[in-house]
Order: C-alpha cells, then structure tokens, then sequence
C-alpha cells in the first residue's frame, strides 16, 4: 500500500529549507525532494505513516510562516497506486524477510515404529468417555413441581406427616383463609394442580385474581 505524501509549499528558498528541517525533526517521514515553479515557489515532498506526515506538515507549516511566507499545504493520505509513475518513493517497499515464507512442516501419519522381535506394540489410547451432567432444564422443572406441590399443600392445609397416610384419595375442606393471601400467580398455579377445577388450561392463565377466589369458593362448598 503507497505512504502517505505530505506537501508543504512556500515562496522563498529560505522559508522552504525552515519547513523541511522542521518536517523532519517532528515526526518519522522521509524527504523524497523538493519542487520548484515560478515565480519562486518552493513545494517540499514527504512520505510516510499518515498519522506522522500530519504531524510534519503541521509542523513545517507553523516553521515557514515564522520565517516566510506560506503558500499552501497539503496531505494524501492513500495515493493511488497509478502515482507512483510520477512519485516513485511513496511506494512502501516490503523487506525481504516478511515476503519469505517458511515453509510449513507437516508431521508424518500412520507411521509405524519397528519394534524387536516379540515386542507387542503400544495400544492406542482409549478416548476418553463424558459422561453429561443432567440438564439445567430438568432441575427446574423439579424445582417448578415442587413449588407447585407444596403451595398447594400450604392452601389445603396438608401436612407433612400426611405422606405416610396410604394413597386413598379424601376430599379435604378448602381452607379459603389460606387461599386468599396466595397471589394471582400462586393461585394458578394451585389452580391447575386441583383435579376437578371447574377451569381448565387457557381459561387459567387468562382469569385474574378475583375470578380464580370466586371459583375456590365454589369448589370449597363441593368438599
């Protein structure tokens, strides 16, 4: 990719040698010469990192204006490859060890090392086996179901002993105290862990507080 090219421009010898000491003191560019038209006007050229050839031409500029007069200024900061025909030193030249590629070693495959007479070759190692841990998404779905359970077991009054009681089913008195406090999300959730609600589903999920109590308080008189 070309350098940046800096141009400094000047009347006078004398302001143009200024402008090009101090070009070349500011920053890290080169001088690649230097232009003359009349009537005695002097362009000083510099190359290099853009960020460098601004900080030269700033500093060339404010040198000329101190000692004569300038005349204008001017930076390019990607010349086209084509100025090169007119301005051959803003080519970047590449060094030589960058451009020489080392050549890559490849390892040799599926060699088999000679072995003496009746020694048995090193087996291969065994891949390594792992084994997965369960899922996130498992353990939350137990911990959802136990919330559940156990929130409907706060509001029917179910006590812990009552897990030794052998599994026949007996309807117990809906404790309508203990519901009341529940919010509208705790209350769906008792909602739909009730067999026999007079809701069911969507209905659940689209009923709001108030009508979710209403149907506890009917389902209470049934028990």
């Amino acid at each position: 990719m070309p350098k940046a090219l800096g141009l400094v421009e000047t009347r006078g010898l004398v302001a143009a040698i200024e402008a090009a000491d101090a070009m070349l003191k500011a920053a890290n560019v080169t001088l690649i010469g230097k232009e003359r038209t009349d009537p005695a006007l002097i362009t000083i050229k510099v190359v290099g990192e853009t960020a460098a050839v601004r900080s030269a031409v700033d500093a060339g500029s404010a040198a000329a204006k101190r000692v004569g007069v300038l005349v204008s200024t001017h930076i390019i900061p990607q010349p086209d490859i084509q100025m090169t025909s007119l301005i051959p030193e803003i080519e970047e030249k590449r060094s030589p060890v960058k451009e020489k590629q080392i050549p890559e070693v490849k390892k040799p495959q599926n060699v088999i090392e000679e072995k003496p007479p009746g020694v048995k070759p090193l087996q291969k190692p065994i891949p390594e086996v792992k084994v997965e841990k369960p899922s996130e998404k498992k353990e939350e779905t137990i911990s959802s179901s136990d919330t559940i359970s156990r929130l409907r077991k706060e509001a029917l009054g179910i006590k812990e002993e009552d897990k030794l009681v052998p599994s026949t089913k007996t309807k117990r008195k809906i404790k309508m105290q203990e519901i009341e406090i529940l919010n509208v999300h705790q209350l769906r959730r008792l909602a739909r862990s009730i067999e026999g609600f007079p809701i069911q589903g969507r209905e659940i999920s689209r009923a709001n507080r108030r009508e979710l109590l209403d149907y506890f308080k009917k389902l209470s008189l049934n028990f």
